[in-house]
């Protein structure tokens, strides 16, 4: 056991400074697919509930087809699709891999929250001489929003393990670094180890901020 300790703690103290750079990458993956997947999975929401059936349908074929099929699938499918038409540095491929993948997710998140808020005050909302289009900008909107602020920070963390697939295609994320490392030193499982170190002290550190942002919303009220 001790060492195995010590074995680990080499190979931590070897490649830290590549894992830092690395995590860097993880992250600004992480944050372009949420916000893409943020702008992606608002836009096709609102054609879910729309009245329009053409709209209803390419957003349920959307959301069907990327919930059907894995991500690794996608991120292949959409690099090698765009690098036909146009180049594309891999770390954008994945970004926007990413991006679309979770927009299919976050979708269902924000459709959920809209048709959750209470009928009754739309209908008040109505009676006060507001638009539809009103009700749901002061009404509707900002009540939704807080309620998708919990699956949202989940959707995160998922976000961010979901990165390590990006390694498929190249890019120089924490996975990719430690598949590198495992290969170069013969040493898998401490190489791995260390990784999913790195993964389970970023997944604590965003799970503590979201819930401490959640607590200060008061999301639970809204």
């Amino acid at each position: 056991m001790l060492e195995l300790f010590s074995t680990v703690y080499e190979v931590f103290m070897r490649t830290y400074p590549g894992f830092l750079r690395a995590t860097v990458v993880t992250l600004q993956l992480t944050a372009i697919g949420v916000i893409l997947g943020t702008v992606i999975g608002l836009v096709f929401a609102l054609m879910k509930i729309s009245g329009s059936k053409i709209l209803q349908g390419i957003a349920n074929v959307y959301i069907t087809i990327i919930r059907g099929t894995p991500l690794i699938v996608q991120i292949m499918f959409l690099y090698f699709g765009i690098v036909e038409i146009y180049t594309m540095d891999n770390f954008w491929a994945g970004a926007i891999a990413l991006g679309i993948h979770n927009g299919a997710y976050i979708a269902e998140i924000f459709r959920g929250a809209i048709q959750g808020v209470d009928p009754g005050q739309r209908e008040a909302s109505m009676s006060l001489g507001m638009n539809r289009k009103q009700t749901m900008q002061r009404i509707v909107f900002p009540q939704a929003l807080r309620r998708s602020i919990p699956p949202l920070g989940n959707q995160f963390i998922i976000t961010l393990k979901d990165s390590s697939l990006v390694y498929i295609i190249g890019v120089s994320e924490i996975f990719a670094l430690a598949n590198r490392e495992a290969a170069q030193s013969f040493q898998p499982f401490e190489s791995f180890l260390v990784v999913a170190l790195y993964y389970l002290v970023l997944v604590m550190i965003f799970t503590y901020l979201l819930r401490w942002y959640e607590n200060k919303l008061d999301v639970d009220k809204a």
